[in-house]
């Protein structure tokens, strides 16, 4: 895709996938999208773990009661974490690098969801980013931000809809009133 705006549009959470796997070169162009995401003070302080094994996946699908399905069905999820000791805005920093990972997958023609890890329970109230971290042998400096499930979407999505932008929420030099 050449273009940026129509990348943007088009990219929608897809929670159904198909059977088909990803090939090497499709995988290292989405955590190339990762590794070369802007950070605070240039401390990149994301580490991700790319997992495709199909128990563990299902493993992961369980790492909250709602919203983490999907990822038992995806062809590839990147457990997005990052050193809370190497920058104060690590949750920025990592949530950049994951963005522009979905942004890549779509680009490549792939879906994907965002499951977010951070400040969720598993439905044993066990914290899902240590349940992740379990599973996955994360070190506990690590905090887990969220999981990015991709594959290949099993049906398009309509692209985003402009007539429902929210203009309203945008002011200019100074903020107007709710």
């Amino acid at each position: 895709m050449n273009d940026f705006s129509q990348l943007v549009k088009e990219r929608r959470s897809t929670r159904k996938f198909t059977d088909e796997l990803l090939t090497p070169e499709q995988v290292e162009l989405i955590l190339k999208a990762g590794l070369m995401a802007p950070s605070s003070k240039r401390s990149t302080p994301w580490q991700f773990v790319v997992v495709e094994e199909k128990d563990m996946l299902r493993q992961l699908a369980a790492s909250k009661p709602t919203g983490a399905g999907f990822l038992e069905d995806c062809a590839l999820a990147v457990v997005v974490s990052a050193n809370v000791m190497e920058s104060e805005a690590w949750i920025e920093d990592a949530s950049i690098a994951a963005i522009l990972m979905q942004l890549q997958a779509e680009d490549l023609g792939l879906g994907s969801c965002w499951c977010q890890i951070r400040g969720r329970q598993t439905a044993s109230d066990t914290d899902s980013a240590q349940y992740v971290r379990d599973c996955l042998g994360i070190p506990y400096q690590l905090e887990v931000l969220a999981i990015i499930g991709i594959g290949h979407k099993q049906q398009a999505n309509k692209p985003f809809d402009e007539s429902r932008l929210q203009w309203e929420r945008v002011h200019t030099e100074t903020f107007t009133s709710l």
